[in-house]
Formats: structure tokens, sequence, C-alpha cells
């Protein structure tokens, strides 16, 4: 697994419960070790068993931390680059989902060997749509669930977000727009801000 996720997770740990937290997360998992690094690659069950670590000490269920993480990617100003990335992908929430598709070939064109799970978006009906996420960790879903959430806030959308389960490594998100012009989205400017 490529470093830049599981720094991701020591990250939302640290960031949202504190260092000594994850320093038990780390000691829980049998690291061997405080900190990630981001450009190394990691054998694969590390990332599982950090999760459960994570989900242990915090004494929450691993759907709900993950979701969390989710979460934290694109709404905590540590990783404000990641949300700009995603508002880049389309000028309201509709076009956004529909640009996910292209999301692991994009973050392949910052990060050559950065392999992220395959989604794809199925369009239903105006309005209704459903996430298929196909991973090698299971509650991978949830992560999207979060992202999916918090980008809703981002665009001002109303939105009902059901995970329907998962099976053989393919989970399913249900996504109903409620509300497209809810409320005031926040704001984003193509330029970055420089001081």
């Amino acid at each position: 697994m490529h470093g830049l996720i599981n720094r991701a997770i020591q990250r939302f740990v640290v960031d949202s419960y504190g260092a000594d937290t994850w320093v038990e997360v780390a000691r829980i998992a049998n690291l061997g070790f405080v900190e990630f690094e981001s450009m190394l690659t990691y054998d694969d069950d590390l990332t599982p068993t950090v999760l459960d670590s994570v989900s242990f000490v915090l004494d929450r269920g691993r759907d709900e931390v993950m979701e969390d993480i989710g979460t934290y990617l694109v709404s905590h100003p540590n990783v404000e680059a990641l949300r700009r990335l995603l508002r880049f992908s389309g000028v309201d929430f509709v076009e956004f989902l529909h640009s996910l598709d292209d999301l692991p070939d994009r973050a392949r064109l910052a990060v050559s060997d950065l392999k992220l799970p395959r989604i794809e978006l199925q369009d239903h009906a105006p309005g209704q749509f459903s996430l298929i996420c196909q991973s090698e960790i299971e509650g991978y879903g949830h992560v999207m669930m979060g992202v999916l959430r918090a980008m809703a806030d981002d665009y001002g959308v109303l939105a009902v977000l059901e995970h329907e389960g998962s099976g053989e490594g393919i989970e399913t998100i249900s996504i109903s727009l409620i509300e497209t012009e809810f409320a005031e989205g926040r704001s984003f400017e193509l330029g970055a801000r420089t001081l």
C-alpha cells in the first residue's frame, strides 16, 4: 500500500485526536515505528491492521472511522489541497459526481505509483445515482461516503447517502440529491491565494 494512504490515516488521527492517540495506535498495530513515510510502499496487510487499531483505540466501529477519514480528507484545513483538487472536478455537485470515474487516473498523474480503488458512477434518474467502489480494503465505500458528504456540503447540496452493503470487494453507495441549491457552498477560487 502506498505510504500516502497510510500517512493520511496517521494525519487524521493526529489532527483529530492528538499525537498521543496516534502513538497508542502505532503500538497496538505493532508497527515498530511511529511515522509513515509518504513516498514509501508498505505491505498491503498493514493498512487494515492500522484501521482496526484506530477503531480499537477510539472505541468506534471501523466503518464509522473510515467515513470520518473521508470527511477529514476534504474538510480539514491541513488537507486543503485535496479539497481544491476535487473542486476542480466540476462546477457543481452533479458534474463532480460524474468526474469520480476518472479520480484514480487523475491521482496517478500526480503520483504515478498511487493506486486508488476503482470507482464507477451509475446514473439511474435525475438526482439518483449509485457509486460502485471496488477495493482490496474493506470499508473503502465508507471513506467515499465521508468524501461525498463533505463535498455535498462544500457545494451547498442536500444529499442523502446510503451504504448499501458490500460483497466480494465491491461496495455500493446510493446517492439521492434532494436539493442542489440547499445552502450557500464554501467559497472556491480557481487561483491559489498568495500572501
